[in-house]
């Protein structure tokens, strides 16, 4: 059987969002509709959104479903230009996403720098905003809770706290995080926060965005009155309850122990674990070695019927050179690393497979390294 450790791009979906998309697609009714069958599948969307919110502890009336992560956090920064930001920060590790975004709809975006751990540097923005130009409009920061290649943690509340007192705007992409780690959007401080459902188990185009009376969002989907008049257009009725059923099913995915005993057999080559001496989602491993690079090894493994990634999934299938090793300092690393990525449904025995495999591709690599030596 083959072993699928790429969670972080998507993971199986959960026998409970499947069966509440079952029920949906069987009902009829418009949430919009006022007839019973239209208040019954209204009832069924307002459900989720209670589950949802609750996942990451906020008002269930400020949430917004859109149609996945991309889409929550484009509504934010679209917002935040509308209401007057002329120039964005954006942390160097962010989701292209967030940064494809900023650079759309901004006249100007700064990187905001991380550490070689891959940790946001809270002194280069606590300085920043005190330089701040009022003529760049109110600041707005776009900082995510866990990157979804190291799987390091942010110091997003830190961060909050400086924001504020620059009467800033900070935008807190979840996405990776939820399910994986207690993720209080209010307790974070976070103005607006996104989340998407197939990274907890539920299905594929559909996500959310939470925001706080801080923040103002534009209409930018146009036409009917749907999601209080945030986003037009008929629900996605059976995502929305899936996402729903996956939020109440969240659960832990997987002991970090395990990952970290693969991590430890990886490391006796002289694999580099980046991100290891710092706060990481219990989930993600990004190990690189040194001339060795990502595509092969991912192919390797692939042939050995173990599925991992070279980075980010929103690539269009690309592997090349990671944006957020070489922000680390490591660019020396940058086209050699992997991310290895467990969920809800992986076992020990799935990361063994893995250190395994690695091992035994790295073995025949070394072996052709010292032929043509």
């Amino acid at each position: 059987m083959s072993v699928y450790l790429d969670h972080n791009a998507t993971t199986r979906v959960r026998p409970e969002a499947a069966t509440a998309m079952a029920r949906a697609l069987e009902a009829v009714g418009n949430p919009s509709s006022v007839h019973a069958a239209g208040r019954a599948a209204r009832a069924r969307m307002e459900q989720a959104r209670a589950d949802v919110a609750a996942l990451i502890a906020a008002p269930a009336s400020t949430v917004v479903f859109t149609s996945g992560g991309t889409e929550a956090n484009a509504l934010a920064i679209q917002g935040a230009v509308a209401a007057g930001s002329r120039r964005l920060i954006v942390s160097a590790i962010e989701h292209d996403s967030v940064r494809e975004a900023a650079r759309a709809f901004a006249p100007a975006v700064e990187d905001l720098p991380v550490d070689a751990d891959g940790v946001a540097d809270l002194a280069w923005l606590r300085a920043r905003l005190a330089a701040w130009n009022p003529s760049d409009g109110r600041p707005f920061v776009a900082l995510m809770l866990a990157n979804n290649e190291t799987g390091v943690i942010q110091p997003v509340a830190q961060a909050s706290a400086l924001v504020r007192e620059a009467d800033g705007w900070l935008h807190v992409d979840a996405i990776q995080a939820a399910g994986k780690i207690p993720t209080d959007s209010r307790g974070l401080g976070a103005d607006t926060l996104s989340i998407s459902a197939h990274k907890i188990g539920g299905p594929m185009g559909v996500g959310a965005l939470t925001f706080g009376p801080r923040a103002s969002l534009v209409r930018v989907q146009h036409g009917g009155g749907q999601e209080r008049g945030r986003r037009a257009g008929t629900e996605n009725l059976p995502g929305v309850a899936g996402f729903g059923a996956a939020a109440r099913a969240v659960g832990d995915v997987g002991d970090p122990a395990w990952r970290d005993s693969a991590a430890e057999r990886l490391k006796a080559t002289g694999a580099l674990v980046l991100g290891e001496a710092v706060p990481r989602l219990p989930n993600t491993l990004c190990v690189a070695l040194s001339g060795w690079d990502a595509e092969r090894q991912v192919m390797a493994l692939d042939l050995a019927g173990v599925m991992v990634s070279a980075g980010s999934a929103c690539s269009s299938g690309k592997v090349k050179a990671s944006p957020v090793v070489a922000a680390m300092a490591r660019a020396d690393l940058a086209s050699c690393a992997i991310r290895v990525s467990g969920g809800w449904d992986t076992t020990e025995e799935d990361w063994r497979r893995f250190a395994d495999a690695w091992l035994e591709a790295h073995a025949r690599h070394a072996a052709r390294r010292k032929e043509v030596a």
